[in-house]
């Protein structure tokens, strides 16, 4: 099962100013969505960010934002995003059956979403390089959990390169430029 560019969308799951930066190396999450972001934007996959309670725990970081299209971030209450109906609705509108997750944090409102969204039908990825937890034990938790409840754990690399298919294309070469 692999990620394909055609079949998928991207969910960044809550990297918000007040909790990224409490989480285990925040600069690597925030460095890798990045990079998921401009994969997605290169390769046309569909984007949603969700924001939980922004009131409270301030809007996404300013980082993805500026490589966010208009339009995508959604507000939430619910930590799931797929209990949330106006993403699941979003999420289902594009038919795309395969959701690639990263976001913060993992044994929370990235776990409940994929678990979700895998119980609504869909084929879930998550990042686990673009994922943490304030503690690293919960964030290595919730990826056994996931595991072992079928959400395939990957790299920002595995996604980027599954995504990409091939070497030499146009979209290959801009983006080795952000991997090296």
């Amino acid at each position: 099962m692999l990620m394909d560019a055609a079949r998928s969308s991207l969910l960044i799951v809550d990297v918000q100013e007040n909790l990224g930066p409490v989480m285990a190396e925040p600069r690597q999450v925030y460095r890798n969505c990045t990079m998921l972001l401009r994969a997605a934007a290169r390769l046309a996959v569909p984007v949603t960010i969700s924001e939980q309670y922004p009131k409270g725990l301030g809007p996404t970081m300013g980082e993805l934002l500026a490589e966010a299209p208009a339009g995508v971030v959604m507000e939430k209450l619910h930590f799931s995003c797929a209990a949330e109906p106006a993403i699941l609705t979003r999420l289902r509108g594009f038919d795309r059956p395969q959701v690639v997750v990263a976001g913060i944090e993992a044994h929370v409102c990235v776990l409940q979403s994929a678990l979700g969204l895998k119980a609504a039908g869909f084929e879930v990825f998550v990042v686990a390089d673009a994922c943490s937890s304030r503690i690293v034990g919960n964030h290595q938790m919730a990826l056994s959990r996931m595991a072992a409840a079928g959400v395939a754990v990957v790299s920002t690399e595995m996604a980027v390169f599954e995504w990409l298919h091939v070497a030499g294309t146009p979209a290959f070469k801009d983006m080795i430029k952000l991997i090296k």
